[in-house]
């Protein structure tokens, strides 16, 4: 838009030239201005002011795209100063002006004062004295005006200024470069740091034409995150401006307009820079936000370096007092607040905004969990405003072929990985975005129930903004009038902005991951080729990734990657219901129960699976284990299992009949109805019995308050031995980081005992990370730690290298008193004669808890029960077995001694008279 003044000829106007005024809008060069009135309902009228009598030079114009020969004019030699001379002075400020000369074209040409009226600086005559613009050549000075310009030129010449000095001017003309080659490269080499630049151009409210200074780039900067209204170009050429534009183009030129600025830039789109304009009196985008010029466009908001939260506010300001493109906004109907679309958790009715501490119980999907409510229903939460992957295209999968979406969809798996690892069986935070309501199917989408979306956050961390972070989601994209997203959606698309530049999953341009996953439940051939190795495996790692019932689970093996449909072995658990062709059989009481149990203990969970044999179908058979725990065993515990008699050829057959036992006396569930069968029918079995005694060398470790106690294996002592010290060596040379342990109740750890040394643990409880219960599974002791004295248990150093050596038993025919000092006493016995000390030992029964056992002295062979009998600190349980009739007689004479004698609790006689159940005794 730069020009030249042309002569206009000698004045024609009136004598006394009529007095104007406006404020500078534009320099265009060094001699000619647009000027602007004051805004009244609408930008102003404008006009262009040519300076009469003098010339600048010619400002460079880049060649017309329409004509393929033309080329770019470069800068005359000072006309970029004398344009920046008039620019710095009079941009934004008031003149006055009078009109001297109008060419038939309709050129204006005349004087310019700054300031109201005539006795300003006169624009001219400032420019001559300068040196940056020179009389019109062949003009007389045949009035003080004109005589004023020879003088200040003449002084300019004198001076050396301007066009004057020494030199041809060469270093006053810029290189302007109108494109950039690689404009990613050139926005990251600028580091985000303000960039010094001068706006040239106002195409609409948020569209500029900007000069990057020092190196002259002459660069297109949309502003991010917002958007204002445009002018439409028709055919013809002409342009129509939508609602606001005019005036959103006049607040952004009035403010920025050939001012000094800085520029962040922010990112690319083509050629044009994505950035944020920052003036001394303001950010810009904040302002037409604010003034309701501008909407916030979601594309671009990501990569606002600002804070895109602040866009937001600022948006919602102009809504709620509808301003200008806002004045017709209704506010979307919160669809949070209907009854019917409320969930209950923790007693409270969870609203949009609110926030609730939820257990997560399964992942559905990469954008879908399941939670526990605090009312023990179970609700489905979607991650608001993502989308999983997906399959592109309707070639990518053989028609013939069933899609198995976990495995085939390319990233499914490791989204579902991530959240799963993240999420099972951990307590997040809920926060209610949106329901999104139910939709109908269409020819092309499927139907939709409804949806609760949420902001889900573990720790802090949003997980849907890890997700995108990580390229495993992609955020969806919604209309402009569409308030039904994330709470974090900016957050999230700044995510995704990260994945794609990065190359993330999703974005990454490698070839996708291929997950060739072998499912051979129930293909009998597959099975039997796999049942040897699983075998010889021992214990393996698996995923849950389904339950069927309480004791059918389907399992992912991750080394053999594979899915087997696994039986639990050892118990009989109720049927489910079934469907059948023509009817559906319902299911056993309590199947429902057993189902939901093992869903909640195992469901994606990481467990061990030790693999027995398989049935007819192609269903393995075994024992699965979850934190060390046996669940064959823990759904006998519960009530929810019956022991099956295969179970009697497992080394976990004691364990199954001790907990089927309590089981029974608690009578509940399965054995609601039990009645225990009278001692007279089973006795002529248990007199074809007899009593065994096969004593083994054992070392007492632990006495527990309750005369229990813990023994070591003689045999393995060594084993153990060896083992701590390699553990201690590997922990010396590797230890934990202090704190980095997050202890979980039922995992295996490592602890630091008041010795200073580590041992094997498991964690029994936690109460807070200052005090967590631990149970030293090798010495059978407990202690309260904080959890910066454990740390993870190394591989090497498992339980399924060798065993937890600790093994708990009490005491066979004595009844320890209930009396808390004459507990004491008992204890304090015991603990002095036998504590780590080598014992014999004999299982005498097993019952509820623990075996029952005879424990001798390595020494004298004395029986140590039989001991504690003699002394009157302990009285005899009687037993009817036959087998064990000698032992019980030698316990009762020695009991009948002790009261004799009157010792310890009998020194008051036999208190054990008939109203001595209120003392808590019995006979």
């Amino acid at each position: 838009m730069a020009s030249s003044a042309q002569s206009g000829g000698t004045s024609g106007g009136p004598a006394v030239p009529t007095v104007q005024r406006g404020i500078v809008k534009m320099v265009l060069s060094g001699c000619a201005i647009i000027v602007r009135g004051q805004p009244r309902g609408g930008p102003p009228p404008e006009r262009q002011i040519n300076l009469s009598n003098i010339r600048a030079g010619n400002l460079a114009r880049r060649a017309a795209a329409t004509q393929p020969d033309a080329k770019d004019t470069p800068d005359e030699p000072w006309a970029f100063p004398a344009r920046e001379f008039l620019r710095k002075k009079l941009i934004g400020k008031e003149v006055c002006f009078t009109i001297e000369n109008k060419t038939p074209q309709g050129r204006e040409y005349g004087m310019i004062y700054l300031g109201k009226d005539t006795n300003g600086e006169n624009i001219a005559e400032s420019l001559v004295a300068e040196g940056l613009a020179t009389r019109r050549e062949g003009m007389r000075a045949n009035n003080p005006e004109q005589n004023r310009l020879s003088e200040c030129e003449e002084q300019a010449k004198a001076a050396k200024k301007g066009m004057w000095s020494e030199g041809n001017g060469s270093h006053t003309i810029r290189d302007l470069k109108y494109t950039i080659e690689n404009p990613r490269h050139f926005v990251d080499s600028h580091h985000q740091k303000p960039v010094n630049a001068i706006i040239e151009h106002v195409r609409d409210g948020s569209v500029v034409r900007a000069l990057l200074l020092p190196d002259y780039y002459l660069v297109t900067v949309m502003l991010s995150g917002i958007k204002c209204p445009t002018f439409r170009r028709e055919a013809d050429g002409s342009e129509t401006p939508e609602p606001f534009a005019a005036e959103a183009k006049f607040f952004t030129e009035s403010r920025l307009l050939q001012r000094d600025v800085q520029i962040i830039l922010e990112s690319c789109h083509n050629q044009n820079i994505l950035g944020t304009i920052l003036h001394p009196n303001g950010n810009i985008t904040e302002l037409l936000l604010k003034e309701g010029f501008a909407r916030c466009v979601d594309w671009s908001i990501a990569v606002y370096t600002r804070g895109a939260e602040k866009l937001r506010a600022a948006e919602r300001f102009a809504k709620e007092r509808r301003l200008r493109i806002w004045r017709d906004y209704v506010a979307p109907t919160a669809n949070l607040d209907q009854k019917d679309k409320q969930f209950v958790a923790k007693g409270r009715k969870c609203k949009r905004g609110l926030s609730l501490s939820l257990q997560v119980m399964q992942v559905l999907n990469a954008d879908a969990i399941v939670v526990k409510l605090n009312s023990g229903d179970y609700k489905t939460i979607h991650l608001s405003s993502i989308r999983p992957p997906r399959l592109e295209g309707e070639n990518t999968q053989d028609k013939n072929k069933k899609l198995r979406p976990l495995y085939d969809i390319p990233y499914m798996f490791e989204a579902r990985e991530f959240l799963r690892k993240k999420l099972i069986g951990k307590k997040v935070n809920v926060t209610v975005d949106y329901i999104r309501p139910a939709s109908p199917a269409t020819e092309t989408v499927p139907a939709f129930s409804e949806r609760t979306c949420a902001t889900v956050t573990i720790g802090g961390i949003n997980i849907a903004e890890a997700l995108v972070s990580k390229g495993l989601a992609t955020v969806i994209r919604y209309r402009q009038d569409d308030d039904q997203r994330s709470s974090h959606y900016d957050e999230l698309l700044a995510a995704e902005a990260r994945a794609i530049k990065n190359g993330k999953g999703l974005h990454s341009k490698k070839e996708v991951p291929i997950h060739r996953v072998a499912d051979i439940s129930g293909d009998t051939q597959k099975a039997k080729q796999f049942l040897p190795f699983l075998q010889r495996a021992g214990r393996s790692e698996a995923v849950v990734e389904y339950v069927f019932s309480g004791s059918r689970l389907k399992l992912y093996l991750p080394k053999e990657t594979c899915l087997i449909t696994f039986l639990l072995a050892g118990i009989e658990c109720p049927r489910g219901a079934r469907n059948l062709p023509g009817l559906v059989q319902e299911g056993e009481p309590f199947s429902e129960e057993a189902t939901l149990f093992t869903k909640e203990l195992v469901l994606q969970r990481e467990v061990e699976v030790e693999v027995e044999s398989m049935d007819k179908a192609g269903n393995f058979i075994g024992w699965l284990h979850i934190d060390g725990a046996n669940l064959s065993v823990l759904l006998v515990e519960h009530s929810l299992s019956k022991v099956h008699f295969t179970a009697e050829r497992s080394s976990y057959y004691k364990s199954l009949l001790s907990a089927e036992e309590a089981a029974k006396q608690k009578k509940e569930k399965v054995w609601a109805h039990y009645e225990e069968q009278p001692v007279e029918e089973v006795a002529p079995v248990l007199e074809e019995k007899e009593r065994s005694a096969s004593y083994k060398p054992v070392f007492v470790t632990e006495i527990t308050d309750d005369l229990h106690f813990y023994v070591q294996d003689v045999e393995t002592g060594t084993q153990l031995e060896k083992l701590m010290e390699n553990m201690r060596n590997d922990i010396a040379s590797h230890p934990p980081v202090e704190g980095s342990y997050a202890p979980r109740r039922g995992e295996f750890c490592i602890a630091k005992f008041v010795d200073g040394e580590w041992y094997r643990a498991r964690v029994e409880k936690v109460e807070s990370p200052a005090r967590v219960h631990v149970f030293y599974i090798d010495y059978g002791n407990r202690e309260i730690l904080p959890s910066t004295r454990l740390g993870t248990l190394p591989p090497a150093f498992s339980t399924r290298v060798l065993p937890a050596q600790a093994t708990e038993y009490a005491f066979a025919f004595i009844q320890v008193p209930q009396d808390e000092d004459a507990r004491t006493d008992a204890v304090d016995s015991v603990v002095r004669d036998i504590q780590n000390t080598q014992c014999l030992l004999n299982v005498e029964h097993l019952s509820a808890g623990c075996p029952h056992v005879t424990l001798q002295f390595a020494d004298s062979k004395g029986d140590v029960g039989l001991g504690l009998v003699k002394e009157g600190l302990v009285m005899v349980e009687v037993r009817k077995e036959k087998q064990f009739q000698k032992v019980i007689t030698e316990y009762l004479n020695a009991q009948e001694s002790a009261k004799s004698a009157r010792l310890n609790l009998w020194r008051y006689g036999d208190f054990r008279a008939d109203d001595a159940d209120e003392f808590g005794y019995s006979r």
